[in-house]
């Protein structure tokens, strides 16, 4: 009886496996699919009887780096008729004020203001940031955009022209700029394939999936839900403004074209940090990803796929296994080739020893941000509470 019901059981956990492993295939397809209609389409210009909508774009900015001078004055060149720059700085004596004021001077034409010391409203230091520039942005169309985004002159068009009627936010899909050196090819193939992937998947099907890096969003929806301030109380507050978003009935979605991140500093145990801090987000706000996370990584994936053939099918593991990477594997390059649109600026051999570090490390990874869910970011140690909500804590927390 006993040997009876374990069969039982080990059959439909075995089914469960495959049917799960045969439908991520189907999300690897999609992905490319989706990535290659979806992603760096031409804008083309809106008819001369149809204005375009003014747009105030917030940029918070905290300390510099070296690329940060070319990567704002991005801003100040787009071909876009009528835009308002709020640069907001926390300090005072913070040395990007001195890059933004030269920038300002150097296209007086550009209607651009700074706003120093923020205002504290909540916990996440990015919200009270920017609040006095929201309080203060003149047009109903805002753009919330990170100090390592990088755009291109046609970019605020493309985002513009996605924001049709019954849509309330747009944004763009993270991706990476070329840069040298294998930290930077392990980042572009993170962001061109395992982020992409589902990124792409959830924007298909209508899933919220929104960062806030670069998001361009409707002012009278979120003042409906409080303002900005209303979000002051999670980390994750570009999610929560797209829940926002969703829940009044609106659409949200994706632009054409990515968000050309542009740091100048690109280490290893730098992204990794990023990578456990947006999972221990994720944990938090969609506790089934402790669940479904692990389980849509390759190696746990394969491991699992290759025991449910064998137990139904007596086919050799071990092969069904190496099958599988070698698929997934392809797959992840088409679809980075895709994101790219463009020439790898990495060899062939870069991104088989980049693929391989991202995949193995990812179970590890995901395991750290389980174990320690303490957050720390900027300067500040924080707890997530089930939903998402965040309490600051002591900066003595083991993270």
């Amino acid at each position: 009886m006993s040997h009876y019901y374990v069969d039982s059981t080990c059959l439909v956990v075995a089914l469960a496996f495959l049917v799960f492993w045969i439908g991520y295939w189907f999300v690897h397809l999609l992905a490319i699919a989706y990535g290659k209609w979806k992603l760096h389409s031409k804008s083309c210009k809106l008819p001369k009887e149809t204005p375009y909508p003014a747009v105030s774009i917030l940029k918070p900015l905290t300390g510099v780096d070296k690329n940060l001078f070319s990567n704002l004055e991005t801003f100040f060149t787009m071909r876009y008729p009528v835009y308002e720059l709020l640069f907001c700085i926390s300090d005072e004596s913070d040395p990007s004020l001195m890059l933004v004021k030269k920038l300002i001077d150097k296209y007086p034409d550009v209607d651009a203001q700074i706003f120093i010391g923020g205002e504290k409203v909540g916990i996440n230091p990015k919200i009270n940031n920017i609040q006095l520039g929201y309080a203060s942005a003149k047009y109903e169309l805002f753009m919330i955009s990170d100090s390592g985004v990088r755009m291109k002159d046609d970019t605020l068009i493309d985002m513009v022209q996605h924001m049709k009627e019954d849509v309330g936010l747009i944004h763009q899909m993270p991706f990476v700029c070329d840069r040298d050196g294998f930290p930077a090819t392990l980042e572009k193939i993170y962001f061109g394939t395992a982020h992409a992937r589902i990124y792409l998947a959830a924007d298909l099907v209508g899933i919220n999936c929104a960062t806030g890096m670069s998001a361009l969003m409707r002012k009278k929806l979120i003042d409906e839900a409080g303002g900005l301030k209303a979000f002051g109380c999670y980390l994750a507050e570009d999610f929560f403004l797209a829940k926002a978003i969703k829940d009044r009935g609106w659409k949200i979605g994706i632009c054409s074209q990515p968000a050309w991140q542009n740091p100048s500093i690109c280490q290893i145990p730098t992204f990794q940090k990023r990578i456990i801090r947006w999972t221990k987000l994720r944990i938090a706000m969609v506790p089934s990803t402790i669940v479904f996370e692990p389980l849509s990584e390759c190696m746990m994936l394969g491991i699992l796929a290759a025991w449910s053939v064998y137990w139904l099918f007596e086919c050799d593991p071990l092969a069904v296994y190496l099958l599988h990477v070698l698929f997934w594997f392809l797959l992840d390059w088409i679809l980075l080739s895709v994101v790219q649109d463009g020439p790898l600026p990495f060899s062939k051999f870069e991104f088989v020893l980049g693929w391989f570090l991202r995949e193995l490390a990812a179970p590890f990874l995901f395991l750290n941000a389980l174990l320690r869910p303490a957050i720390r970011w900027k300067a500040g140690v924080y707890r997530l509470k089930w939903g998402g909500v965040v309490e600051e804590i002591k900066s003595t927390v083991k993270l």
